[in-house]
């Protein structure tokens, strides 16, 4: 009998590792929209400054729609819109992947799909 729950202590210890070290789940969505939004200023002169534009995106997965910003202004290449996409998210961020190449946003806001909504 204690080897019973010594195999079942090392079952549950092996199962609770396994689910730590998985990390985030890669999810599939489509880019739905792209939209430059301002986050930032730079100083053209001492009585003038220039607005900073960032791209903001929504990202639909399943029954999600993710609205997600780049985390500071630069030269970003545009995500076509209806792009497949593969992301994974963490906190506040996701990381996402398009044409070959990687990305990370900052997650400014998540919404239900509105019921009936399909992608065009």
């Amino acid at each position: 009998m204690n080897t019973k729950k010594s195999l079942t202590l090392l079952a549950a210890f092996a199962l609770a590792a396994a689910v730590a070290s998985a990390g985030p789940k890669s999810q599939t969505g489509t880019v739905l929209s792209q939209t430059s939004v301002a986050c930032g200023e730079r100083k053209k002169s001492k009585k003038e400054s220039v607005s900073l534009l960032c791209q903001q995106y929504v990202v639909r997965s399943g029954a999600t729609d993710y609205t997600v910003q780049q985390p500071k202004p630069g030269d970003q290449t545009l995500i076509p819109l209806n792009a497949s996409v593969e992301f994974t998210l963490d906190k506040s961020k996701m990381k996402l992947k398009a044409n070959g190449k990687s990305y990370e946003f900052l997650v400014v806001s998540q919404t239900a799909v509105p019921a009936g909504s399909t992608l065009h």
